[in-house]
């Protein structure tokens, strides 16, 4: 543990230290962000969205993206060090084919929100690049996942599926379509989140502290590795990002981060442990789809305005106490999940 704890300070100490000049270049580069930049789960236009958040235009985006290159360097680097200086390196599946999953899962996502904040932002890129519309990027992502999970099924031998109190269920081959389906969901759930200062960053660093003493708990270190140096990025980043931010994550963070915190509660055995500790994700994308359910079957809304926190705010919560509740709701979902992971393993 002393190990984990001495990389999540060093991730915490290089990602401050990278992101005072990296803010300045995204600024020199006017990677900003661009009016009417929606966090609707379906890219339609949201007037409130726009109302609501004129003062962030011109932060700049794309924190995810240093966090994603800075992790993805010193994960290999850091197993390299261990194995050059003895330092034991517990297992619970095979080293290379865990490496594999969390960093093809973390650049994957990355590289597709960094095209869509690149199409976003910059005019040349509009015409550079060629037009993905939302069902291709959502088949894109379905490609992704669906490698993914196949690999937790034939790398890793994963095919449970464990409810706590319950029971434990063999999913077999069929593992590959559900995993798919919560690597997906997750993705765009946090996207989703990521819409006020501070709001889906604090709240996955909380959750990724329950996942790390779990980690921790079945001695996987290469997953402790891993969360240390992402949770050590999200921490650093959260100094920059706290209201009033100074950058946003943009969806190269928001689509890594969540398909990469399913990836790491399936490979944790703990799928209904994930849906409890980001319960805020699955609370947040659930407003949105009763919202465009609502919209297209009866046609009206069930509230003025989705996701949940864009809601609270349009009715005159102020930022900060929107996202300090959500963090709190955070801290007892997480402890909730954390406690029904530990007791299971008793």
């Amino acid at each position: 543990m002393i190990i984990i704890l001495t990389i999540l300070l060093f991730s915490v100490i290089v990602n401050c230290v990278l992101f005072v000049p990296y803010i300045n270049l995204l600024y020199k580069y006017k990677f900003q962000r661009q009016k009417q930049q929606t966090k609707d789960a379906f890219e339609k236009p949201t007037p409130i969205f726009d109302e609501l958040h004129r003062n962030k235009v011109g932060v700049p985006l794309g924190g995810g993206l240093l966090i994603i290159l800075v992790t993805t360097l010193f994960f290999p680097l850091m197993l390299l060090l261990m194995r050059y200086f003895f330092v034991p390196i517990t297992e619970v599946y095979r080293l290379d084919a865990e490496v594999k999953i969390l960093v093809t899962t973390f650049l994957g996502f990355g590289l597709l929100g960094l095209y869509d904040d690149l199409k976003k932002t910059f005019s040349w890129a509009k015409d550079a690049f060629f037009g993905l519309r939302l069902r291709h990027k959502l088949l894109i992502e379905i490609v992704i996942a669906i490698v993914i999970a196949t690999w937790l099924y034939t790398d890793l031998k994963i095919e449970i599926l464990h409810i706590p109190f319950i029971g434990v269920f063999d999913l077999g081959v069929f593992f590959i379509p559900f995993a798919a389906l919560v690597i997906i969901a997750f993705s765009n759930a946090y996207n989703i989140t990521d819409g006020l200062d501070g709001l889906a960053g604090g709240v996955l660093m909380i959750a990724l502290v329950a996942f790390l003493i779990i980690s921790a708990s079945i001695l996987d270190s290469p997953l402790s590795i891993f969360l240390a140096l992402w949770l050590g990025g999200i921490i650093a980043f959260l100094y920059f990002n706290v209201f009033p931010a100074r950058i946003f994550l943009g969806d190269v963070g928001a689509l890594s981060f969540g398909a990469t915190f399913a990836v790491v509660g399936l490979i944790l055995g703990k799928i209904f442990v994930l849906l409890v500790i980001g319960g805020v994700f699955v609370v947040e994308v659930a407003s949105s789809l009763f919202q465009l359910t609502a919209k297209k079957y009866w046609g009206k809304k069930i509230m003025a305005v989705a996701p949940l926190h864009l809601w609270l705010q349009y009715k005159g919560w102020p930022e900060p106490k929107v996202v300090m509740r959500a963090w709190l709701i955070g801290i007892m979902l997480s402890a909730l999940g954390l406690w029904m992971a530990l007791i299971t393993h008793q």
